[in-house]
């Protein structure tokens, strides 16, 4: 029960690793001279009342000191699989002997008969579980 949980929080948690890899952000902010007015993320922001001026439906904008900033937070856009010839030659040797030792290590072992059929237990003189009085439930 505590392996599934355990394998469920880590695969949500490299799902959101994913998505957040994977997840380009726009961040606008608008500045009037030296102070912050507005953050946006997904929207644009709010202009000063001073910015733009309408005057029969055509915008005029004043030179003022207010200003925008645009930060770009660029995620991946696609996702590079390499093959094995465009890794460098220590990483294909570590990778081949990394392979063939993981595959090495789930050999079936001969089968050494029972070494001890012909051992015979001491002969006990006192019951040790009882004198220490520990009992096996």
């Amino acid at each position: 029960m505590k392996f599934t949980i355990a394998y469920k929080a880590y695969s949500i948690s490299l799902s959101f690793l994913v998505l957040l890899s994977t997840l380009s952000l726009t961040i606008e902010k608008h500045f009037c001279g030296d102070t912050l007015i507005d953050v946006a993320i997904f929207t644009e922001t709010e202009k000063c009342s001073e910015d733009v001026i309408e005057i029969d439906q055509v915008s005029i904008t004043k030179n003022s000191c207010c200003k925008d900033e645009i930060d770009i937070i660029e995620g991946l856009s696609e996702m590079t699989i390499t093959s094995f010839e465009d890794l460098d030659v220590i990483q294909q040797h570590v990778l081949f002997t990394f392979a063939y030792s993981y595959s090495n290590l789930f050999e079936n072992l001969p089968n050494i008969g029972n070494s001890d059929k012909d051992y015979s237990p001491p002969i006990l003189v006192k019951d040790i579980q009882v004198l220490d009085e520990t009992y096996l439930i």
